[in-house]
């Protein structure tokens, strides 16, 4: 079993919060970290059981009334449960009463949302992170806010490299070892939740096109998103495509990264910035193999920048103190300076970080980080380009090449 650094989060939530919910991916190893927390007083439901899922949506109130501590799993499936929920808690305020767990977004739904403000935390469980797997906390996040990078530990470059982006971050596939059956796992995975979990979030008219629609934003992720040209090929017009890009989110499948402003420069993107949360899908999804990879380096680079988002992401829901927003920079110039990511913390402190696939890094890969740092000055804590290289190399004044693998070595 994987050590998952969110778990101290959740026992603290559990000891002064009433409600917990923990989100994220279906198999991202939600169930397995409530059971671990599970206690003899704990009543444990799941509402992927037909009888207890009818029980909740039929009789919301006699439901929860009687529990006096309890995890209910996939709570997006009776969101109603929600309210009577909240009934409870405010009649027995008791901390640690309800732990939820849910694979769906429900607190984009407002009246949720509302109903249970001050009452619970959210805590994100993505797929595991590298760290995780290695069972190590990085530093990396926090060495970069310090200006600071550590020096390449045993490296890991090349097919090596290629190998952990293929494979992503699920349980289900790290427990495979042949490229074959992770790739089958992923493809059954998205085949799953387009015909199960859809529903649960959105009524969708089109719902055979979807597959095909998540294999358009596979190719074009860790690319502005276009909205209108996604659509061409489906007869979508783009509001349709976007409200399907935001069901996708909120099966925690994709992302949107809104763009980085700032008053010192005029002519910057203001369109968001399409990722996957997930290196494996995303490979699966695109047809991606060690083998295609050989033959043709540059598929490897959208893959690459999404595997380093989803690390980051993952990074920084451990550092919730310090308050981080993960934004994408892009001028709007005829040669636009670009940052795939921009780090921003609570001190307003700004670390740029951009991925290359290639094992040399060269003073113009850190073109769009010195507009970064001209555009944000004292504020300015470093600019790493992350590369399939073996050294750390100095670029300047808190400019550094890094290997992708010090992310979490």
């Amino acid at each position: 079993m994987y050590q998952r650094f969110a778990l101290d989060a959740v026992r603290t939530s559990l000891s002064d919060t009433r409600v917990v919910l923990i989100v994220g991916p279906r198999q991202s190893g939600k169930s397995t970290l409530v059971t671990s927390l599970a206690g003899s007083t704990r009543t444990y439901l799941t509402l992927d059981d037909p009888a207890t899922l009818s029980s909740a949506q039929s009789d919301p109130k006699g439901f929860i009334r009687g529990l006096s501590s309890a995890t209910i799993d996939e709570i997006q499936r009776a969101p109603e449960l929600l309210l009577a929920i909240k009934e409870s808690v405010d009649a027995d305020q008791r901390p640690g009463r309800f732990l939820l767990t849910g694979s769906a977004n429900i607190m984009s739904l407002p009246t949720i949302a509302d109903s249970l403000a001050g009452r619970m935390e959210v805590i994100t469980l993505l797929p595991l992170s590298r760290s995780e797997i290695i069972g190590k906390k990085p530093t990396f996040i926090e060495l970069a806010f310090d200006g600071r990078t550590a020096p390449a530990k045993s490296p890991i470059v090349g097919d090596e490299l290629v190998d952990i982006v293929l494979s992503g971050g699920y349980p289900e596939v790290l427990s495979r070892s042949a490229p074959a059956r992770r790739n089958k796992w992923c493809l059954d995975y998205i085949d799953a939740i387009i015909k199960r979990d859809v529903r649960d979030v959105a009524e969708v008219s089109r719902l055979g096109d979807m597959p095909r629609l998540m294999r358009m934003f596979a190719h074009h992720t860790a690319q502005i998103t276009n909205y209108a040209e996604i659509g061409k090929s489906l007869t979508m017009d783009r509001k349709t495509v976007q409200r399907y890009l935001d069901i996708f989110s909120a099966l925690y499948l994709t992302r949107s990264i809104e763009p980085w402003h700032n008053n010192q420069i005029s002519r910057l993107s203001k369109s968001p910035k399409l990722h996957f949360l997930d290196s494996g899908l995303l490979a699966s999804l695109r047809g991606a193999t060690a083998d295609t990879i050989r033959a043709d380096r540059t598929s490897f680079g959208p893959l690459l920048e999404t595997f380093v988002f989803g690390e980051l992401l993952k990074q920084v829901g451990w550092l919730t103190e310090r308050g981080i927003l993960i934004h994408h920079f892009r001028t709007t110039t005829n040669k636009p300076d670009e940052v795939d990511f921009v780090l921003e913390d609570n001190k307003r402190r700004i670390v740029g970080v951009e991925v290359k696939a290639s094992a040399t890094a060269s003073a113009s890969d850190f073109n769009g980080i010195r507009k970064l740092s001209e555009a944000t000055q004292s504020r300015f804590s470093a600019g790493i380009v992350l590369y399939d290289g073996d050294k750390v190399l100095p670029f300047g004044d808190k400019m550094f090449a890094v290997p992708v693998s010090n992310l979490w070595i």
